[in-house]
């Protein structure tokens, strides 16, 4: 997936640009100039893939609209290459490496073919998850906490699903869920709370944490949450793929029955098991983590 170093005739200006728009958007091109229109074109790929989803997101949201009560059962063709395109550049560039090894540069230096051969495989079915790799990170209060770091490929699809589904659980939420919301955060919720402190009488505030909620999260019901809204088998077949792909760690392969690892899907897992009811915050701790990690 790597290509050869390109050579140019000056140190302005480059002898040969690339083909695809996507490639001229990952790969150096020499010169000060060659620079700057590397940019300008990464720039425009990356609005118009920005376009293409949010218009994909529109659509949906009329459906969601239209048919409150109904299941979605045409969700996949929206999982197309401007949605994994979008997905890859909103990744974080320097972000650890899964079970793959892949970086983030690896996939960029020919990523018109290879979001061409993921788009194919995601929709004949012909897509597998790799394991996550698995992490420690300290805890405030001395433990560790477990990641999974996806591979890049699995990175891409998901962030690209999420994108698709959000408009769906979006309208599902009431005014005063903040968890892992987009646009909102930890710091939204505790503003909130300030203003309602100050603005009404409050006799007593809950603080809560469910421990080990990831680890122990039961699969059968989260797809059973997933499925009340959503009636495309393909998106159901790929969450499962996800949930059954396994940690790696030191190299062993461990195949998990419950739960799903913190630090990659586990955002829109929340968002499936807080659908019916209405959450303030998130874990600051683990919202960093998790941004670490993807």
């Amino acid at each position: 997936m790597m290509n050869g170093a390109k050579k140019s005739d000056s140190s302005i200006v480059p002898a040969k640009l690339a083909n695809k728009a996507e490639r001229l958007a990952a790969e150096p091109v020499e010169g000060d100039d060659g620079t700057k229109r590397n940019a300008e074109l990464q720039s425009t790929v990356r609005t118009q893939s920005r376009e293409a989803v949010t218009q994909a997101q529109a659509r949906i949201r009329g459906a969601v609209t239209r048919t409150k009560k109904e299941k979605l059962t045409a969700l996949l063709h929206h999982v197309d290459i401007d949605a994994l395109r979008w997905a890859f550049f909103n990744l974080k560039k320097r972000a650890a490496p899964g079970a793959d090894g892949l970086t983030w540069a690896d996939y960029a230096a020919d990523l018109d073919r290879n979001l061409t051969d993921l788009h194919a495989r995601v929709h004949s079915g012909a897509y597998r998850a790799l394991p996550s790799r698995r992490k420690y990170i300290p805890k405030a209060d001395g433990q560790q906490r477990p990641l999974g770091i996806a591979a890049l490929e699995d990175k891409i699809v998901q962030a690209a699903v999420v994108a698709i589904l959000t408009p769906i659980y979006e309208a599902e939420f009431l005014g005063f869920s903040y968890g892992f919301r987009p646009g909102r955060g930890q710091h939204d919720a505790l503003d909130a709370l300030a203003y309602g402190i100050n603005a009404r009488k409050i006799n007593w505030i809950l603080d809560a944490d469910i421990s080990r909620f990831f680890d122990t999260l039961s699969r059968e019901w989260l797809i059973r949450f997933v499925e009340h809204r959503i009636g495309d088998r393909r998106i159901i077949r790929l969450i499962q793929k996800w949930l059954k792909a396994g940690v790696l760690e030191d190299g062993n392969l461990i195949e998990t029955t419950e739960g799903t690892p913190q630090g990659q899907w586990h955002h829109h897992c929340l968002r499936m098991c807080t659908s019916t009811t209405s959450t303030i915050s998130g874990s600051s701790s683990g919202a960093r983590a998790t941004q670490e990690a993807m």
